[in-house]
This record gives C-alpha cells, structure tokens and sequence, in this order.
C-alpha cells in the first residue's frame, strides 16, 4: 500500500501516525514542506517503517534553509520529479513545482524550455549559488514536464492540479493520458476531493494540507482544507506572472 500526503507545511504529525497506524509499504509528500531541519529528521521515526518518497512544491525554493533541507537531504535521491519509479509494485511518475509566466505558463508556450535557456539570459546578480535563480528550482519547465512523456506508468503524483480543478491545467491531463495512468494525486491547493479526468477514465484526488490518502483515494487522515481562502490569495502561484 502507498499512502499520499498533502503539503506538510511544517506539520508531520498526521504522515508520522499514518505509518504508525497503516503500516504502508511507502509514503509519497506532495510537496510545500517548509523544513525547518532535514527532512530526514522530520521523518527520522518512520524511515526504518517505510520508504519515502516526494515532488517539491513551490514553495520549497522560497528560502535557502528550505531548499537546502529538501534538496540537499539524504532523502535527495527519494524526489520523483521527472521520472517515472516503481514502487510497491506501481509505476509511479512524479512532476513537481507549478507552472510560472516567466518560465511556462499553459496555456502559453514556454519561454525558457529548461534551465539552460533560462541561466542563459541571467544576470550575474541574479544567478543563485552559479545557477538559476531560487526560486525557479520550483517551477515548472519543458524539459521535465516532456521527461516523461514517452513514459509509462500506474500513478502521477503533482504539486499542481489537473484541469478538473479550478485552477488547473489540461497539459497534465495530457501528460497522465500519455503515461497512461489510472490516477493523479495532487497537492498544492489544500483541498480534499475526488473527481475524474479523460472522459471519467482517470481518478484525480486532490490532498488537503497534511491529510493522507491512501492509494484509491480514501481519506485516511483529514488534512487542513482553505477552500474559503484560495481564491482570494495574491499569492497563488497559479495567478502570479513572475
């Protein structure tokens, strides 16, 4: 069994009884951790029971110590972004981040289709640690997103939502029909629901901040739902331009 869990946002409590309790063979995070030390710490009672796994969320490129307790964690190796893995027998395709005007925003083309382009254009005062700036380690570019493409796989797990979400995006509806997989799992916008994808043929669960869900769907552990805030948000990525 797999359990999904939606965006911690600094709380491990719910993924931390959740192993305790359904003794799952893995975890998936969704993303937006907000770590305030290593992820391996945060989950250093649970690693021994299960495997981790994750996609970033926007917001773990906000500041250098999150980034670097993600990125830069023992459990590095565990992010799911562009590639497909099987896990507890499920082949399951990861993408994380969320979609920006400044890099790609559907349904416009992309302006800079990876990193290379994007660094290309970069100021010296505006690269981070001799790359891209921050920030954009949390964005969506073409170079991932066509990564997995011409893969398969059972499952895909993003930090932004498909298109039967208000603020979602039909290119990954697109890139779950060509995965040819039978469910999405989502974080990013805090909201717990079902609905489907394709015609009915795909599954697509939204995860509410810090609740779990297991592998069809079932809530497990409530999560933290702001339905009543997200469209009044400035800061919603999905309608930012940079």
């Amino acid at each position: 069994m797999i359990l999904f869990g939606g965006d911690p946002h600094g709380d491990f409590r719910p993924v931390l009884r959740a192993v305790k309790t359904y003794s799952p063979q893995a975890v998936v995070l969704l993303g937006d951790f907000d770590l305030a030390r290593s992820l391996e710490e945060e989950l250093a009672a649970i690693l021994d029971k299960t495997e981790v796994w994750f996609i970033h969320g926007n917001h773990d490129a906000d500041q250098d110590c999150w980034y670097d307790h993600l990125f830069s964690s023992q459990l590095a190796h565990r992010n799911l972004h562009g590639r497909v893995v099987k896990i507890a027998g499920q082949r399951v395709a990861g993408l994380g981040g969320v979609f920006r005007a400044k890099i790609w925003r559907p349904p416009a083309a992309p302006r800079f289709p990876s990193h290379h382009d994007l660094l290309s254009i970069c100021g010296k005062g505006e690269r981070w640690r001799g790359g891209i700036p921050r920030k954009h380690h949390a964005s969506i570019f073409w170079q991932h997103y066509t990564a997995l493409w011409n893969q398969q796989a059972d499952i895909l797990v993003t930090h932004e939502a498909p298109s039967c979400h208000r603020y979602g995006f039909k290119e990954l509806d697109e890139l779950a029909e060509a995965l040819g997989v039978k469910a999405v799992f989502h974080g990013h916008h805090h909201e717990q629901y079902t609905k489907t994808i394709s015609g009915g043929k795909i599954l697509v669960h939204g995860v509410a901040k810090a609740g779990i869900s297991d592998q069809a769907g079932n809530v497990l552990i409530p999560g933290k739902s702001d339905t009543y805030g997200r469209d009044q948000r400035s800061g919603l990525n999905n309608q930012t331009s940079d």
